[in-house]
């Protein structure tokens, strides 16, 4: 009673104590960087599409679909996977958007007929393929309608949640159809524009031209903030910027491996030689060691290609058995085993019988074994190949013909079947060959020896030459040592000026979802390296606290150290002449010379013009006005265009090309004396169009929608 009676008297105190903890609790969320906040979307909204959220679990749960039917790639490192689940998510809800606005659905029975109709949707047909054919396989989507229909497909952990987002998916993409065609419905080509097509395509000119390379223009030319103005402003389209863009600096610290390094790896490798020469079991040997055998037999012009000369001459004189090596090959120490030597077929006439099989189904590769094993049976007690060939192959491009392949070059065939034709099977002889396309029983007819040129069979044991954890701790340290001592972005420009084996390098319009920067490629670090530049705390000059270890994906080592420091920020839309200066000053140093070499040309002889500036005079010939490259001249629109305004012999004024400055004389027009076919143009060019409007509606809505991107704050 005591504590309610106290609490009673300060009540007033309580209440301002209470709400001055909320108003704590609220300006930090506002202001909190990492877990989201007011002013920058919710701790769980990944994206705000004109007011349709996404959130981070609906967002989380389409990854981990994209990952169940496709796997992990090295692509994912860089992002792609979640760019692509985003997209999806942005033209969802745009195209759910738009279709409400037109009252256009997708009913269930036409969402049915998408699914396992006749015709389905290019997603169904994109994802129920044939490993083997890479075609669209009916029966595998059938197998999902038996799981529908009995209940069990939403019951499933996997496909359950797999099924019930592509369905999502199917939907979207079909009223996307229906919205583009309507879209496309109503373009239309006149005919005053087909029969600018006609002339454009038909049309054909010869001209000479001089041309005065930037590279080759000595003028001695100062640039001024004008002149960076100017050229900006006369490429508004090409640096506007729809987001901020960050420039990021940074020096890498390359990890190699030391003299002491590769000679312990040598080392290594010599003290295996012993064994490797005496073993009598050469594939365990191999797979013991981590090196490489193969059933293949390789001829002298073969191994040229790929190996050290004075190594290939060597192997085809050593007797068998014989070790070469260690010698470097690649980045690695390799020794090398001669197994055996012999004459190859250099065709092989052969037939199979295939029983189709997946690899990843086990029961039906099996099966497929299981029939090939009898029918291997049937041959050894004298059965006809062809008949069963005729009766039970499924390569039906050649069953009627009782599986006949005619005779086959080396590496022509899948290297299963290549290997029994040319390295392990006999003539006569029957043998069965498992492969991607499923269980073969082939049968040798016969073997063709013309240029009897001697082959060999290789064993090879490698070492990669890579840095020891000594040297990676030594290169780590000296990084560690850079970055105490530079621990602003001036102090690392300065450092590494004075520095021999240090170089400062750029990454310009880093966005802030961005995997990838600069030389350093994408991937994690990459990605880590980007949220520190762009983190509410970071200010430009600044440099990380962290060195990012960047490593080595085949041998799992540290390959490079990285010190990241962040340079600019640049603000959407149009850049100034100083956030932009250092990208564009060659274009503009270039235009500024071209200018200088215009106000020279006082000539219209075009051997005058030449002479002046040591160049030659050039002809191009048959040049279409919508020729993208013309030979000699490449990319050059402004060259091609002002040549067709020619008159015939007149010469023209200098021209500021992609690649420098030309003179043009026109010596030759032909129009075509091709009748023009109006209506077949007028479809093709309407094709055109309504291929370009099937994307481009899309970017336009997306150009116009409010869209709110917080990625960044979860990956």
């Amino acid at each position: 009673m005591a504590l309610i009676g106290r609490i009673r008297k300060n009540s007033l105190l309580l209440i301002l104590l209470i709400g001055g903890a909320l108003a704590a609790f609220i300006i930090m969320s506002m202001f909190s960087g990492n877990n989201g906040s007011l002013l920058g979307g919710d701790r769980t909204t990944v994206g705000n599409i004109n007011g349709q959220k996404i959130d981070i679990k609906t967002f989380s749960s389409a990854e981990k679909i994209q990952q169940f039917l496709y796997g992990n790639s090295a692509a994912d490192a860089g992002g792609s996977r979640r760019n692509i689940i985003w997209n999806y998510f942005v033209e969802n809800a745009l195209v759910k958007e738009t279709a409400d606005n037109l009252g256009l659905t997708v009913s269930k029975e036409e969402l049915l007929d998408l699914e396992f109709g006749p015709n389905p949707s290019p997603i169904i047909k994109g994802r129920f393929v044939n490993p083997n054919t890479r075609q669209f396989d009916p029966s595998r989507v059938a197998k999902f309608k038996t799981a529908l229909d009995d209940g069990t497909l939403s019951k499933d952990p996997n496909w359950g949640p797999v099924w019930a987002y592509q369905e999502k998916e199917i939907i979207k993409d079909r009223l996307q159809s229906k919205i583009t065609a309507m879209v496309t419905k109503a373009m239309y080509t006149p005919s005053w524009m087909v029969e600018q097509v006609h002339a454009d395509q038909n049309q054909r000119v010869d001209f000479e031209y001089v041309k005065i390379p930037f590279a080759d223009i000595d003028a001695d030319v100062e640039l001024t903030d004008a002149d960076y103005k100017s050229y900006l402003a006369n490429n508004k389209a090409k640096f506007r910027q729809d987001e901020e863009t960050r420039k990021i600096d940074y020096v890498v610290f390359d990890v190699k491996a030391s003299k002491k390094d590769s000679a312990d790896i040598k080392d290594e490798i010599v003290k295996l030689l012993p064994a490797f020469r005496s073993t009598d079991d050469d594939s365990s040997f191999i797979a013991l060691h981590l090196g490489f055998i193969d059933k293949a037999y390789f001829k002298k012009s073969d191994l040229n290609t790929v190996m050290n000369k004075d190594v290939v001459d060597s192997l085809f004189v050593v007797p068998n058995g014989t070790v070469i090596g260690p010698y470097i090959d690649g980045g690695a120490y390799r020794a090398i085993k001669l197994l055996d030597r012999k004459v190859i077929a250099d065709s092989v006439k052969s037939q199979h019988i295939l029983r189709r099989a997946n690899v990843n189904d086990p029961v039906g590769l099996a099966q497929a074994h299981k029939t090939i094993d009898s029918l291997m049976t049937l041959i050894n007690s004298g059965a006809v190949f062809d008949s069963l060939a005729f009766y039970h192959s499924q390569d039906f491009s050649n069953a009627k013909k009782g599986g006949d392949l005619g005779y086959t070059a080396i590496n022509k065939m899948v290297k299963p079947y290549n290997d029994v034709l040319f390295f392990t099977g006999k003539k006569g002889g029957v043998y069965k060959v498992q492969s991607q396309f499923g269980v073969h029983l082939v049968k040798i007819n016969d073997k063709k020896f013309i240029t009897n040129e001697e082959s060999v069979r290789l064993a090879y044991i490698n070492k990669p030459i890579i840095p020891s954890e000594p040297t990676q701790d030594k290169i780590r340290n000296k990084a560690r040592s850079f970055l105490r001592a530079n621990n602003s972005l001036e102090a690392v420009r300065k450092a590494a000026a004075q520095a021999d084996d240090i170089e400062v390098q750029s990454a310009s319009g880093i966005k802030r979802n961005d995997y990838t920067l600069g030389s350093l490629g994408a991937g994690t670090d990459s990605r880590r390296i980007i949220k520190w530049a762009f983190n509410a705390a970071t200010s430009v000059g600044d440099v990380s606290p962290e060195i990012y270890a960047y490593q080595e994906l085949t041998n799992y080592y540290d390959n490079k150290y990285v010190i990241a420091g962040l340079s600019k920020i640049i603000p959407a839309g149009m850049p100034s002449v100083s956030d932009i200066k250092d990208e564009i000053e060659l274009q503009v140093m270039n235009l500024k010379k071209a200018e200088k070499v215009k106000s020279q040309i006082n000539s219209s002889d075009l051997d005058a013009i030449a002479k002046q500036f040591s160049s030659v005079v050039d002809t191009a010939k048959n040049v279409v006005f919508t020729s993208p490259n013309v030979t000699g001249l490449g990319n050059e629109p402004k060259v091609i265009a002002s040549a067709f305004k020619l008159k015939l012999n007149e010469v023209s004024k200098p021209i500021i090309g992609n690649n420098g400055v030309y003179v043009v004389k026109l010596v030759n027009k032909v129009d075509s004396s091709t009748p023009i076919n109006i209506p077949q143009i007028r479809q093709v060019e309407n094709m055109k169009t309504q291929n370009q409007m099937a994307t481009k509606w899309i970017q336009a809505m997306k150009k116009n929608a409010k869209i709110e991107d917080f990625r960044s704050k979860f990956y």
